[in-house]
């Protein structure tokens, strides 16, 4: 019986709590993978190792003397998260056949281990502009990461990203050719579209942050037509969401909910009539946003109300899903809002219903699966 091939992932992100990489995790145990993990956190189920990152080496902390003089691979080698990951990888060089590397900063490390079949890169943002709003991080950090991409993503095997606006921009300026696996859970079968309340019950579920919310907050102020809007909210600890509770605590049609666990998310959005989300384009991240959150309300057979983002659009309309804004204002938001019908929903909660056996985990991970195999099947011979 031949030896299962084995496979490192590698995440400077909590793997037990990290859905992109769980999803990768089951999937290469299913494929019959040996898979081992670096992360923080616990060991995630069912690994056959686990190099658990302290909590003390911070993801994102890097020396800003060193970032300024533009002396990138120093910064790099010296960045808390990186010298305690290249410990614990320490004489492990060479014993995997392949190592999937989340994120451009793990790559030069899944590179250092020379796996016998390859290194693939899932890339899950268009790292040289993700605080580009920020001037700061464009003067000091985009730099950085450009250096990374154009050193250390440039040299992997085969790479991934989640939509097809980043996948155009890798290709654009750095030569990338990446396929694409969109952020959707798996299938929930066993749900179903429920009856259109009235009035409307929206709903968002995500991370407390002002840019993320504070169009839809204001735009509740604007509509006449009764809706209401629940949030769930995950606390970011910098006040804003206990901010918000205080702010909405008597208002008549907004409720802000403590998060759900994980798996509970797409079950209790399954109670409402419309998943909402406008996210002004104020980076190029932003703009090309096709977020957890989207597939999570079509697993729930919701109807849809998002901005005019290009994914996030191209989406609801080909599948019918719902509602595109014609803005990212408040005021545009909350036209949307009163133009909806009971009739209306429920037709873009059947097209959910149909939708999410394809905009699914099950449909997505094709584009991990068939490049690992080739770097795995690379390795045998």
């Amino acid at each position: 019986m031949a030896e299962a091939p084995s496979l490192l992932i590698l995440s400077f992100s909590p793997l037990r709590s990290d859905a992109r990489v769980l999803r990768q995790i089951r999937l290469f145990q299913q494929e019959g993978y040996a898979v081992s993990t670096l992360g923080y956190g616990p060991a995630p189920e069912g690994v056959s190792e686990h190099l658990q990152l302290p909590e003390s080496a911070i993801s994102w902390h890097k020396d800003r003397r060193l970032l300024i003089l533009r002396r990138y691979r120093a910064a790099y080698r010296t960045a808390p998260v990186v010298r305690a990951a290249t410990d614990l990888l320490t004489g492990r060089a060479g014993r995997y056949d392949v190592v999937l590397a989340d994120d451009i900063d793990t790559v030069p490390l899944a590179l250092d281990l020379a796996p016998r079949g390859g290194v693939h890169a899932d890339l899950h943002e268009y790292h040289p502009r993700q605080n580009e709003e920020l001037r700061r991080w464009r003067w000091f950090v985009a730099p950085y990461y450009r250096w990374l991409v154009r050193s250390y993503g440039t040299r992997a095997d085969s790479v991934t990203t989640v939509g097809r606006g980043i996948a155009e921009e890798y290709r654009r300026e750095f030569g990338l050719e990446a396929g694409v696996v969109m952020n959707a859970p798996h299938h929930r079968s066993d749900l179903r579209p429920t009856p259109v309340a009235s009035p409307l019950r929206l709903v968002h579920a995500g991370n407390g942050v002002a840019t993320r919310l504070e169009v839809m907050l204001e735009a509740m102020d604007l509509i006449t037509s009764g809706a209401t809007l629940d949030l769930y909210l995950i606390d970011q600890g910098d006040g804003y969401v206990p901010g918000l509770r205080e702010r909405y605590r008597d208002h008549p049609a907004i409720r802000i909910h403590d998060p759900v666990p994980t798996d509970q998310v797409v079950p209790t959005l399954n109670g409402y009539d419309v998943g909402v989300y406008s996210l002004p384009p104020i980076s190029f991240n932003f703009r090309w946003a096709l977020p957890n959150k989207f597939f999570d309300f079509v697993q729930a057979r919701l109807a849809l109300l998002v901005g005019p983002s290009p994914e996030m659009a191209a989406l609801v309309t080909e599948h019918h899903l719902g509602t595109v804004a014609e803005d990212f204002t408040a005021e545009a938001f909350a036209a949307a809002v009163d133009a909806l019908t009971a009739d209306g929903v429920t037709a873009a909660k059947q097209a959910a219903d149909a939708a999410a056996g394809v905009l699914c985990a099950e449909e997505q991970v094709a584009g991990w699966a068939e490049p690992v195999a080739a770097l795995a099947e690379r390795a045998q011979r």
